[in-house]
């Protein structure tokens, strides 16, 4: 059974700052759940329409009618969990990736799932980025957050501080195709697909670089964020 009072807390925790004062965040889909589950993420709540498909013991169980009123998702998908945020420390890495006023959910989410992909456990984003437990971030990531872990800092005061070559994405940049230093040494930086690398992080940026276009005839101006992202990845880990 699921209270008046729960339904509209559940649904309060959409707002980042609400999410913040309680440290709490919303999973919708069984295999994001379960993702959650097997990971060092607390589960606070579950609740579901069909209990015993949930590996919990303590579910609870809600009608489809209270799933819709809380789900944020068009098509509700039975179960939904709230988990305890954690405060992960920043590890000391060779490879950084950094992105810079990003403010795309969608985006976000599918970086998070690349990384997580390429076998990489850690984000960097600047504090004005879009929150990691936005809902439409961890529907995109499919689970890959209960693994990577995303860290809001003061970019210069970072990338500043440290003796790791600087690469920017850019499509001002040099081709990929040239780059010749350490692939698994160094700071990336990918900016907002709106305004790209802000200006005092450019400063930092020690050589740009940007994916070539299959031929002169392309008249594509830019690619998608999350693409661009995609591609540098698998160039750095693949080849």
């Amino acid at each position: 059974m699921v209270t008046k009072n729960e339904i509209k807390f559940i649904k309060s925790l959409r707002d980042k700052s609400i999410r913040n004062k309680f440290n709490l965040f919303v999973v919708e889909g069984k295999k994001s759940i379960n993702e959650f589950l097997n990971s060092d993420y607390k589960v606070y709540k579950i609740y579901s329409t069909h209990p015993a498909n949930i590996s919990y013991t303590d579910v609870i169980q809600i009608s489809e009618k209270q799933l819709i009123q809380i789900s944020a998702l068009k098509t509700p998908n039975k179960h939904i969990a709230i988990f305890n945020k954690i405060k992960f420390p920043l590890k000391n890495q060779k490879n950084y990736f950094v992105l810079d006023s990003v403010s795309d959910p969608g985006n976000l989410g599918t970086m998070i799932r690349t990384l997580d992909w390429f076998g990489y456990d850690q984000l960097i984003c600047s504090k004005n980025s879009v929150d990691c437990y936005n809902t439409k971030v961890i529907q995109s990531t499919m689970g890959s957050l209960s693994r990577v872990n995303v860290h809001y800092v003061d970019l210069y005061d970072l990338i500043s501080s440290s003796n790791l070559p600087v690469y920017g994405a850019s499509v001002s940049g040099k081709s990929i195709l040239e780059f010749t230093e350490k692939k698994d040494s160094g700071i990336w930086i990918f900016g907002s697909e709106s305004n790209g690398i802000s200006e005092d992080i450019s400063k930092l940026i020690d050589q740009n670089y940007c994916i070539p276009k299959g031929n002169n005839c392309v008249k594509t101006e830019s690619l998608n964020l999350s693409t661009s992202f995609s591609i540098i990845l698998s160039f750095l880990k693949l080849y």
